[in-house]
């Protein structure tokens, strides 16, 4: 035991040589999820070879702790760049120095004994999870170490509640080698517009001006989840409040788009790229051109609803001939893009059922779940990849 302690105190006299920014995986990640994140992140660009057996850093022999090595080397790597430790939501930044941990480790866990050269240790490397040292003459002798140590919670950025309820999705959280391959092959890309490039729904804002906000986001709520109808609901939406042409003019100059974060960097890389990016939405055409002026995307890329208005400007309905006005809108949509413009490959990025009935035969080939606004479960679980910020995309495509 006297070894343990003199070892915990030379960890702590490095602590206070150390500072920067860490990335780590999360607390409450299954190992699944775990390994998930850290072989994408060796495939990535991480050097991961110290975590290799016999690897310098291949102990503390825990999926954890070799993930937290993964996703920071990749974070270094990247020069600690803004949405370089995200990894789909399993990794945060820690401003706090892990190294007590291993003293934690050290004190606590059950120790073997293991005969190794003394090493006088020096700062903690970037790559926090090995330690970096340089050789000391000394004596050789027996060192105890731990075995399998029980790490400290790092203190970590705070997590979006629906990023935490998502947990359980381990399947779609970290994209697979074939699902990213398709991301990286697309060659347009279809987004939703309410509550994914824009953080509002767009009905509900409108109805809520009009004061009607209430009973309006409770069919929104039902026709997102797939529960009724897209039509049905469209059309009992408008009923409750049924907006006159100045009555929408006014909106749009008193609430302009509130858009997603990271969505305009998102755009502006795949336009970059020489990707096609669409809007279709079950909004309405009115309030989703000023977003496409932001965006930069042109008028004919938008399939969305149509406000119809009578010769004084009062509300009369909507168009009915529009493809998004009805279940299987937007999946008939992409199909019409995919068929007029010989695209080989598509993605449809979207949080609601409609935006996942997209993902067909002949429309697109992955549905992209993006959560940041709100998470569907029902929706979430059928995606290829769930996402909740938009800087996976955007890494991705580097």
């Amino acid at each position: 035991m006297a070894v343990v302690v003199v070892l915990a105190v030379i960890l702590l006299a490095m602590v206070g040589h150390s500072s920067g920014a860490w990335c780590v995986c999360r607390e409450g990640l299954s190992e699944a999820m775990l390994q998930k994140t850290l072989d994408y992140a060796c495939g990535a660009g991480a050097d991961c070879g110290p975590i290799h057996q016999n690897g310098p850093c291949f102990n503390p022999n825990t999926v954890k702790s070799h993930c937290s090595y993964a996703v920071n080397s990749f974070f270094q790597k990247k020069g600690q760049s803004p949405g370089t430790c995200d990894f789909a939501g399993t990794a945060t930044v820690s401003a706090s120095d892990p190294t007590p941990s291993l003293m934690e480790a050290l004190i606590t866990s059950r120790v073997v004994p293991l005969r190794i050269l003394c090493r006088k240790l020096s700062s903690v490397s970037a790559d926090f999870s090995c330690l970096e040292f340089k050789r000391y003459p000394c004596r050789s002798g027996r060192v105890s170490v731990m075995n399998h140590p029980k790490l400290l919670r790092p203190v970590t950025a705070s997590v979006q509640p629906q990023e935490l309820s998502a947990l359980g999705h381990e399947g779609n959280i970290v994209p697979s080698k074939e699902i990213m391959d398709l991301w990286r092959d697309v060659e347009a890309v279809c987004f939703d517009v309410d509550s994914t490039v824009c953080v509002d729904e767009g009905i509900d804002e409108l109805a809520e001006f009009c004061g009607a906000g209430k009973a309006v986001a409770e069919w929104t709520a039902r026709a997102m989840g797939g529960s009724v109808p897209f039509e049905e609901a469209l059309a009992a939406r408008l009923s409750l409040f049924k907006p006159s042409l100045s009555k929408v003019e006014e909106y749009l100059q008193k609430r302009p788009p509130r858009l997603s974060p990271g969505i305009e960097e998102l755009v502006k890389k795949l336009r970059a790229n020489k990707i096609d990016v669409y809007l279709i939405s079950g909004g309405f055409r009115q309030m989703i051109n000023p977003v496409a002026s932001i965006l930069g995307i042109p008028r004919e890329n938008i399939f969305a609803n149509n406000i119809l208005f009578g010769n004084s400007g009062e509300f009369v309905g909507f168009d009915e001939n529009e493809p998004t006005s009805r279940s299987g809108g937007k999946a008939k949509a992409v199909q019409q893009i995919r068929e007029t413009r010989l695209y080989k490959t598509m993605a449809m990025i979207g949080d609601g059922a409609t935006d996942l009935e997209a993902r067909k035969p002949g429309g697109a080939d992955l549905f992209i779940c993006y959560a940041g606004v709100q998470l569907r479960e029902a929706v979430a679980a059928q995606a290829d990849w769930l996402i909740f910020k938009f800087e996976p995309l955007l890494n991705s495509l580097d």
